[in-house]
């Protein structure tokens, strides 16, 4: 009897590749524009996950009076780590886009404090990539949101580039 290929051994990812990589790593990656602004930083990538984090900063308060970060922030951090964990399940560089996100709000994130997200994409089809993710603080076991995601995959025919904007 022949031995059967598994899918892992078949697979090939996009973030092997030693330039993707570095690219992800050095923040030359496309990512999104919105996400550079209000301060979305690297942390890790493996294959088919991602962390991502954005480090406290006042202007990212929600409510001046409690010092919160706005909610917004946190959704806009874990779009970037769900869909950074979607790049890192892929074979090759494609376009993607956000069909679906949904967050839950455990707490609100501590006042002072880096907040990070995590994400894996656990299934991934031809056409849709689904992911759920975690956010938080000092501990992954103490959350402050969780999400669900699913993400069309060939979102268009625009080119992506590794450096640059």
């Amino acid at each position: 009897m022949t031995e059967k290929k598994t899918e892992s051994s078949d697979r090939k990812y996009l973030i092997d590749r030693p330039e993707v990589l570095e690219a992800m790593e050095n923040g030359t990656f496309s990512g999104s524009p919105h996400g550079k602004i209000i301060g979305v930083e690297y942390v890790s990538v493996e294959r088919n996950r991602a962390c991502l984090k954005i480090p406290y900063k006042d202007i990212l308060v929600g409510n001046p009076e409690t010092g919160v970060i706005h909610g917004g922030v946190i959704i806009t951090l874990m779009d970037s780590a769900t869909g950074r964990a979607v790049l890192c399940s892929i074979p090759e560089i494609e376009a993607i886009a956000t069909l679906d996100l949904r967050v839950d709000y455990m707490k609100p994130a501590i006042i002072g404090k880096t907040i990070y997200a995590s994400a894996e994409c656990y299934k991934l089809t031809s056409s849709i990539a689904f992911v759920r993710g975690v956010a938080y603080q000092d501990d992954e076991n103490d959350l402050v949101a969780t999400c669900t995601a699913t993400f069309m995959r060939g979102a268009n025919q625009a080119p992506i580039k590794l450096g640059g904007a």
